[in-house]
């Protein structure tokens, strides 16, 4: 066996998954904790101290702590964000010469893979509601956080056509996932050279398309799973998977569970509506 001592720089409170019912509003509240928050649908608008921020879909706010939050108006009925409340470790005394990983957090920024975010968010909900209590959360906090910190560095080359080509690739990826798609068939579309896709595509996701096109599949398989009363095979086609073997082996390398097993903790999900 092999053991391991980690010391990690948070430590996670709690988190969870609010839905609006286009009532109530954020209460007024000045917390000890940090917190997290992703907004997949609609805008939430909420004010720390005298700066006021509209958080739209696909952004993500960190509210400090010590600072007084009220939410401005009534929650729109379509609203739905992912809330996580940490704090920060003391950082250790005694010296190493293991070099640290600088992780900069905007505290209001757009996100450059919003659907992966989802993902880690609901792969945390899920961990939470285990039975033993684990690093697994802070682990996947940390995930969020350095997919957080990519917009700052990315945001930066916007006027850089590598990067401008990724982002249509990305977007083509998000619409024909269902699709026999590659990037072969994405750089014909984008009349480029596949191998100099790839390499900006990565250089700006930290990804290779392939792995993003599994990502995005296993995304619709999600919600498939939830909703649908389809076979897993059904579902498997209906997402770009012609073989439900690989659609098993490549569901479970993303999420850590079969589709079956994950289907089974989603319905754990710590969610509010208040």
């Amino acid at each position: 066996m092999l053991d391991l001592k980690i010391s990690l720089p948070i430590s996670v409170q709690n988190g969870g998954l609010f839905i609006s019912r286009g009532v109530g509003s954020h209460p007024q509240r000045e917390l000890d904790s940090w917190e997290l928050i992703f907004v997949e649908k609609g805008t939430l608008t909420i004010r720390e101290d005298d700066t006021l921020f509209s958080v739209k879909e696909g952004e993500s706010l960190l509210l400090w702590p010590h600072r007084k939050h009220v939410g401005v108006g009534i929650f729109p009925s379509d609203l739905k964000f992912y809330w996580l409340h940490f704090e920060l470790n003391p950082p250790l005394d005694n010296k190493t010469d293991n070099p640290a990983s600088l992780i900069s957090l905007p505290q209001h920024g757009q996100v450059i893979n919003p659907q992966y975010v989802i993902s880690l968010f609901r792969q945390f909900l899920s961990e939470q509601e285990s039975i033993t209590r684990s690093s697994a959360l802070e682990l996947i906090l940390l995930l969020i956080m350095q997919q957080l910190s990519v917009v700052v560095n990315d945001s930066q080359q916007t006027d850089n056509s590598g990067v401008a080509l990724a982002y249509k690739a990305q977007q083509l990826i998000r619409t024909q996932f269902h699709l026999p798609v590659s990037t072969s068939t994405l750089s014909s579309q984008l009349h480029c050279n596949a191998d100099y896709l790839g390499r900006v595509y990565r250089q700006t996701f930290q990804l290779t398309i392939t792995e993003a096109i599994h990502r995005q599949r296993v995304l619709s398989a999600e919600k498939m799973l939830i909703g649908d009363a389809c076979s897993l095979s059904e579902v498997a086609e209906r997402c770009g998977f012609q073989d439900v073997g690989y659609f098993r082996k490549v569901f479970r390398k993303a999420m850590g569970l079969t589709p079956a097993a994950w289907k089974r903790r989603y319905c754990k999900v710590h969610i509010n509506s208040d």
